[in-house]
């Protein structure tokens, strides 16, 4: 059973690519989604995302019993603690100009349409990016056909089990 985390700049495709997924079948969480994002105050007085531990602990731990394969997609500063629970961590990524583009024009996510957002993303490829790329265990360039990425990552997870 593999844990396969799928991580990226906003913008890379990962909620585009566990949607695709999840209609082959597998289980996905998009922690973007739902509670299993809290904010924490940062010095400077914004608020950074960080995974609620306790969630993706217990997330982690049924799907080791239930020998289901298992996508988590999430860019969070805290990510790396769960790192040794995973089998893969797969970066998405594709050039900067191309992330711009895609959040001015998505509407499934509002994250990336206002000038500071879009400064964020720019900051954000700079600086955390290089360190998603120095722990990721495969890089996929979203640029490619969707199917293509899709079918890489399936291969990397295995067959869909049965649910039960």
């Amino acid at each position: 059973m593999a844990v396969i985390l799928v991580t990226g700049m906003s913008g890379t495709g990962k909620s585009t690519t566990l949607n695709a997924l999840s209609q082959r079948g597998y289980r996905v969480v998009d922690t973007d989604y739902g509670d299993w994002i809290e904010g924490i105050p940062r010095p400077d007085g914004g608020v950074e995302p960080q995974w609620r531990e306790d969630l993706i602990e217990v997330l982690i731990s049924e799907h080791e019993r239930s020998g289901e394969p298992l996508f988590i997609a999430g860019t969070v500063w805290n990510q790396h603690r769960f790192y040794q629970r995973l089998d893969e961590i797969v970066l998405l990524s594709a050039p900067l100009e191309v992330l711009l583009e895609r959040v001015a024009h998505r509407d499934t996510n509002t994250f990336g349409k206002s000038i500071e957002e879009r400064d964020r993303i720019v900051a954000d490829t700079v600086q955390v990016e290089p360190m998603l790329r120095a722990s990721a265990t495969v890089e996929m360039d979203t640029r490619k056909p969707l199917s293509d990425v899709v079918n890489q990552l399936a291969a990397l997870a295995g067959p869909v089990q049965p649910r039960h």
